[in-house]
């Protein structure tokens, strides 16, 4: 059992918050609360792969104590291809290629998909991110990708972390495509219908970059494998070029095209939306379909700002993300739940950082299926983070739950759980060294 003790606040979930302590057993929120101080257990959890040591216990005093951040989008791979020149601040016509050659330049395989994945997968923890969701799009010809998806999924699982990989398309055959994703589910979730692997910590899911890149033959061949095996669809639209590209190519709108290629529909997520009309928000609510803000990405590039509470005021689950590193550089879902917060008047009335944690916790869980995940109820998968607010920083912050977006954009958790398992402890990764990580990469970088 791991106990976490004295913790301030314990934000369960964007409507429920309690102080005191909180148990874990066997991976999952116990439904007791312990009246009084637990007594301290041994000071060290296992490696990640052993689990917590018997009577575990982090000492939260003067922290908040929220679930598990949910990373609903992004690119991975991109963490190698951060802050390249050409690709700052530009239109996304100009961004694409620019990244399209670096890609091609560097070689995509798996070497570089599990450097880049291991240093994205552990800046997330070390930002509080327990859950990462990868939009993986780039596949180059002949590329071996069972080879390329399992690299990424053994960096996520060596942090300990969970992950949801998105076997996505931009321009791929179709039909090359699909039998890819057919392939991936085969070998990495063998015998498994739903998409989750039995411990949750593995989770594939489908998704064509969106209509200015893929065609009606890619989002229906994906449409198949998804029904085939149970898994997710994600896509992306109305992100600057994609509107612009739909008109010009089909004389449609992106929304018009996915709702009649059979994408508006519960198991869809999209990403981003930042030119929606009204209607087209209600159409997104009556189907079901679920959505991904990204701010970190659209606003410093200049593509757009998503109508988040529009979004949520026709029912539209919305979770966050924090995109790639070709376009955000950074993988910090708080600080990009800061900025939704800070932005949303822009385009609407405010959300609160209650709504907003939420989106970056119960919301992109939503968006993934995982009823388990982004809560702190009994019953829930034990991913949470211990939030110190007890320095200079938050000195004065009369509420410390909104405090943790409010002040404070660089804020990283003391101690981060998941699965009721240490992996961030003290601020330190628990299963491998940070510089190792960072080394590993910038050697792989540097053979472009």
């Amino acid at each position: 059992m791991l106990t976490i003790t004295g913790a301030e606040s314990i934000f369960i979930d964007d409507t429920t918050e309690r102080g005191g302590d909180l148990r874990i057993v066997d991976g999952i929120v116990d439904g007791r609360i312990a009246d009084a101080p637990i007594g301290d257990g041994p000071s060290g959890a296992g490696p990640v792969g052993d689990g917590v040591a018997a009577g575990d216990t982090l000492d939260a005093t003067g922290c908040v104590v929220t679930p598990g951040l949910v990373n609903a989008h992004h690119h991975l791979m991109q963490t190698a291809f951060r802050t390249l020149p050409g690709t700052r601040g530009v239109p996304m016509a100009t961004w694409l290629p620019a990244m399209a050659t670096a890609y091609a330049a560097s070689g995509i395989d798996p070497d570089l998909c599990f450097a880049a994945a291991s240093a994205g997968v552990a800046e997330g923890l070390l930002c509080g991110v327990t859950t990462v969701a990868d939009h993986h799009l780039a596949w180059p010809e002949g590329a071996d990708s069972v080879a390329i998806a399992s690299a990424t999924a053994a960096a996520a699982r060596e942090l300990g972390a969970r992950l949801v990989f998105v076997r996505g398309s931009a321009r791929d055959d179709p039909a090359a495509a699909a039998t890819s994703a057919e392939e991936i589910v085969t070998a990495l979730l063998p015998g498994v219908h739903g998409g989750v692997s039995a411990d949750g910590m593995l989770q594939l899911a489908v998704g064509p970059a969106g209509v200015h890149s893929d065609t009606e033959e890619t989002f229906r061949l994906f449409g198949e494998v998804a029904a085939r095996f149970g898994l997710r669809r994600r896509t992306q639209a109305n992100e600057q070029v994609d509107v612009a590209i739909a008109l010009e190519r089909y004389g449609r709108r992106p929304i018009d095209l996915l709702e009649e290629w059979g994408w508006l529909a519960p198991d869809v997520t999209i990403a981003h939306l930042c030119e929606v009309t009204a209607g087209e928000i209600r159409r997104i609510g009556a189907a079901g379909a679920s959505a991904t803000h990204a701010p970190g990405c659209d606003l410093p590039m200049g593509w757009g700002i998503a109508p988040v509470a529009a979004l949520r005021a026709a029912s539209v689950a919305v979770g966050l993300g924090t995109s790639g590193g070709g376009s955000n550089d950074a993988g910090h879902l708080l600080a990009d739940a800061r900025l939704a917060m800070q932005v949303a008047p822009l385009v609407g009335p405010p959300l609160s950082a209650r709504e907003v944690l939420g989106m970056a916790t119960a919301g992109s869980a939503a968006g993934l299926g995982r009823s388990e995940l982004g809560h702190l109820r009994p019953g829930a998968a034990a991913d949470l983070c211990v939030w110190d607010v007890s320095g200079v920083a938050d000195a004065g912050v009369a509420d410390p739950v909104a405090g943790l977006l409010w002040a404070t954009p660089g804020r990283r958790p003391r101690h981060v759980v998941v699965a009721g398992r240490v992996v961030v402890r003290d601020g330190r990764l628990v299963a491998r060294d940070e510089r190792a990580i960072t080394a590993a990469l910038a050697g792989r970088v540097l053979r472009r």
